[in-house]
């Protein structure tokens, strides 16, 4: 049983940045493919990036693509998503999540999930 705890979010301005960190414990983060989801007020949780467990392949939502990018360190049991020239648009609860499937975009085929942490971007 894996158990996730994102960190990172917070209020920033359009054009700005932010690093959201994924804390694993209690299983085998390293065999799990990752991915991050997010979920604004009144909408369904949306994908946005996943990470294959080996860290060798990625995949992005278009509307973060080039912007965003995913990145884990295995050793450290430690998943993040750096955040680059945040929009408006982005303002969400960014949810870490883990799979025992390969590189996945679907959100049913995510184990394992933390409480989410919140990102608002000001205009």
């Amino acid at each position: 049983q894996v158990q996730l705890v994102e960190s990172g979010g917070g209020l920033v301005q359009a054009g700005g940045s932010l690093r959201l960190s994924c804390a694993a414990s209690g299983g085998t983060f390293s065999s799990n493919s990752m991915g991050w989801f997010r979920q604004a007020p009144g909408k369904e949780r949306e994908f946005v990036a996943a990470l294959h467990w080996r860290g060798s392949s990625t995949h992005y939502a278009d509307a973060v693509k080039d912007r965003l990018t995913i990145s884990r360190d295995n050793a450290n049991n430690t998943g993040y998503l750096q955040m680059n020239s945040l929009k408006p648009a982005d303002k969400a609860v960014y949810y870490c999540a883990a799979s025992t499937h390969l590189l996945t975009t679907m959100i049913g085929l995510y184990n394992y999930w933390g409480q989410g942490t919140q990102v608002t971007v000001s205009s």
